[in-house]
């Protein structure tokens, strides 16, 4: 699946804007047939966006179910003749989509994209009425999970066991776009290094035809065309190559044409950062070089527009984590937005990209949510149904995100249930599936502190050892000689593994402004004393290779006694403002 974009033979219109709004709180939009006519009762709704933050009464705010997004579009005069899809960034967490009233299209997974063929549904020239439900419910068979349950007054409740707000909407852009209809349907793009040189392996799915050929030209950031190929797959090699590393982003761009002759049918353009990623023994590598991680487990969250993505919110991210220093983040946790990653790409920042997979622990979530009496896995709660949707995720990740440079490795899930041999039993053939999906990078999972070492029966699977670990905060609470003791054995162990760790989490909630002497949990002080022993931990393991703070800025979260105004272990204010850590952060990674 290509990204709308423009070239000599594409087109596309952005759908962002005001759309109008209903939530469907009765469950009766489809007999009364919403999707014909305008909705009733409607209000706008800015697309991209999440609507809970955006609206003023609680019910509204909390509402799960379906919502329906409706506008009309205008189908471009020119593009008869071509091609017309509707490819829509992100509906969390399911949509289904009409067409003047038609079901054209279902979708499964809030953080993924989809496509939907409208050739047969529209006239160019015309105008249609595109009718979008988004439903937000979360059960066991979706990932990420969660469960409805009616509260003592009778009224329905979502559940769910992660540790972020559930936001809800369309929260990336919208398109409608052009394409001929002997076209390149997907490109993907593989590198490695030769001495000097560069070499590009490309695989081209074309589509709606045999009668064509395949060209591709590959261009420097000049420019200048540095190599050319013909047929479907092959290599190009580059001498002299510009390698994409970490901190020095270099990105060169191929297109690749279908051609009938000497005519140009289509034409697709796709950067291509030339680097290597391998690991080796407690080593990660990048272009052969030690890789050594600085930076944030992060959230596309931010105020009013939720998880909306929003451009001069990235930029100003970005910027942050070069002012600190860091190289790299985590997608914690799900996939970003695909202008996250490109602008990843451009910058040289390092990512660790992970799925939905969040909550699959029942004893994580009755540990720090309440108890709530489920098991992990079992043929009523995380079953094979959930498996076949986890596999299916991954698939569409990799499809998504493979020809990014800075994604230089997959986490097929957050801190999931992983001392059972139930867990064992889910998780080894997801391995297999990332694995078969893209055999250039390495694989992993975060594993949780209720399953230390010597104790996990997933860790084993994993190329790359991930732990989130909390001594000083949940574990020794303003105890940090103590903490600093524990958390040494346990990475120790971990570290006879033979595997590179990273830790992908570590922080203190912290509330800005709050200053003690001597330092107490919840103050500035006492989280800049307790990054520095964790630091202290991480120095003296040599397995160690990574460090990711949780988190990059304070987030919402559910409402609890557990969080006051959301998750506050952020090193900036939900603002983006410094709290003290961040200058620690700052003087630590820049002297690396």
């Amino acid at each position: 699946m290509i990204r709308p974009q423009e070239t000599s033979t594409r087109d596309r219109r952005s759908l962002d804007g005001l759309w109008s709004y209903t939530q469907d709180t009765e469950g009766r939009a489809q007999e009364q047939g919403w999707a014909s006519a305008p909705l009733p009762g409607s209000r706008p709704m800015p697309v991209p966006a999440s609507f809970n933050d955006l609206v003023t009464d609680a019910r509204t705010r909390g509402f799960h179910g379906d919502m329906y997004y409706q506008r009309k579009v205008r189908i471009p005069r020119g593009w008869a003749d071509q091609r017309v899809t509707l490819y829509v960034e992100s509906a969390t967490h399911q949509a289904t989509v009409w067409v003047d009233g038609t079901e054209v299209a279902q979708h499964q997974g809030g953080y993924l994209p989809f496509e939907v063929d409208l050739s047969g549904h529209v006239q160019a020239g015309d105008e249609a009425l595109l009718t979008i439900c988004v439903n937000n419910q979360l059960t066991f068979q979706t990932i990420p999970p969660g469960v409805t349950e009616e509260s003592p007054s009778g009224e329905k409740q979502q559940i769910y066991w992660h540790d972020f707000y559930n936001y809800a909407g369309l929260h990336r852009s919208v398109w409608i776009a052009a394409s001929p209809r002997t076209r390149v349907e997907d490109v993907t793009v593989t590198t490695d290094v030769d001495g000097p040189a560069g070499v590009v392996g490309y695989d081209v799915e074309v589509a709606g035809g045999d009668d064509h050929e395949v060209r591709t030209l590959l261009r420097d950031e000049d420019g200048e065309v540095v190599a050319t190929g013909t047929g479907p797959s092959g290599t190009l090699r580059v001498e002299e190559v510009q390698l994409w590393q970490p901190g020095a982003a270099y990105l060169y761009t191929l297109e690749v044409q279908v051609v009938r002759g000497e005519e140009v049918v289509d034409s697709v353009l796709q950067t291509v950062g030339v680097r290597t990623v391998r690991v080796d023994g407690t080593r990660f590598l990048i272009n052969d070089t030690p890789f050594y991680f600085t930076g944030f487990g992060m959230h596309e969250d931010h105020v009013t527009i939720g998880k909306a993505h929003n451009d001069a919110m990235m930029v100003r991210d970005f910027n942050l984590l070069r002012w600190i220093g860091a190289n790299s983040f985590r997608t914690a946790h799900y996939p970003y937005s695909e202008a996250v990653l490109d602008h990843a790409d451009r910058e040289g920042i390092v990512v660790i990209d992970e799925t939905p997979a969040v909550g699959l622990n029942m004893g994580l979530g009755g540990g720090i949510f309440g108890g709530q009496g489920y098991k992990t896995f079992s043929p009523e709660t995380v079953n094979e149904e959930t498996q076949r949707v986890h596999a299916q995720v991954i698939r569409d990740l990799v499809a998504r995100d493979k020809n990014h440079p800075s994604v230089v490795l997959w986490s097929i899930a957050n801190e999931p249930e992983s001392e059972t041999p139930e867990a064992e039993d889910y998780f080894r053939p997801l391995f297999d599936v990332a694995r078969e999906a893209d055999p250039t990078r390495p694989v992993g999972f975060v594993n949780v502190m209720l399953a230390p070492h010597g104790t996990c029966r997933v860790s084993q699977f994993a190329d790359v050892l991930m732990v989130n670990r909390y001594y000083g905060w949940y574990v020794n609470n303003g105890d940090l000689a103590s903490a600093e003791v524990g958390f040494t054995q346990e990475l120790e162990g971990w570290a006879t593994e033979g595997k590179p760790i990273i830790i992908t989490e570590y922080g203190a909630d912290t509330m800005p402004g709050l200053h003690q002497l001597p330092a107490e949990p919840w103050s500035e002080e006492y989280q800049r004393d307790y990054l520095d022993m964790n630091h202290r931990v991480f120095d003296a393991i040599d397995a160690v290779v990574g460090e990711h703070v949780w988190n990059f800025a304070d987030f919402a979260t559910k409402p609890g006694i557990m969080r006051v105004g959301g998750n506050k272990k952020g090193a900036f204010t939900r603002d983006r403002q410094p709290k003290a850590a961040a200058h620690l952060l700052r003087q630590r990674w820049s002297d690396r």
